[in-house]
């Protein structure tokens, strides 16, 4: 009767650390190793044009986990994740995209998560031209 009720215990005790862990957002998956502007690689630069698709704003490692802002580029080649920069800067910024803006974008080729994607350092919309990053890959934008 003792180990009965020491093994619901224990089984009690397991179920309220894991509702614990997810309810204040513990996070199981495994760190990128490389952030921020260690993933640029100004060797990797390329030149893509195109058309936006979409834009999104989600958790990505190139912001450190930070909600950034992508934008799905439709190109010649097919579509492509442009990483830009975190959202709440973007937005500081008054920095904002739409479908069907048609875009120049300069910045280096990574490949994260498995997807390919390419992290803008300089963005030219008609005749607005937007430095995001230096050729470091360093974010030049402040909040």
């Amino acid at each position: 009767m003792k180990i009965l009720s020491l093994l619901w215990g224990l089984i009690f005790a397991v179920v309220v650390i894991c509702i614990l862990l997810l309810v204040f957002g513990v996070s199981f998956h495994r760190p990128v190793s490389v952030q921020g502007a260690a993933l640029y690689n100004p060797a990797n630069e390329v030149i893509v044009k195109g058309t936006v698709q979409e834009v999104q704003d989600v958790d990505c490692p190139v912001s450190e986990n930070e909600l950034e802002s992508h934008l799905m580029l439709q190109t010649a080649d097919g579509v492509v994740q442009v990483h830009l920069a975190p959202a709440r800067i973007l937005r500081s910024q008054k920095l904002s995209f739409s479908p069907g803006d048609q875009v120049e974008v300069v910045g280096a080729k990574i490949r994260l998560a498995w997807q390919n994607g390419i992290i803008a350092r300089e963005i030219t919309r008609g005749n607005e031209s937007i430095i995001l990053r230096d050729h470091e890959g360093k974010l030049l934008l402040v909040q």
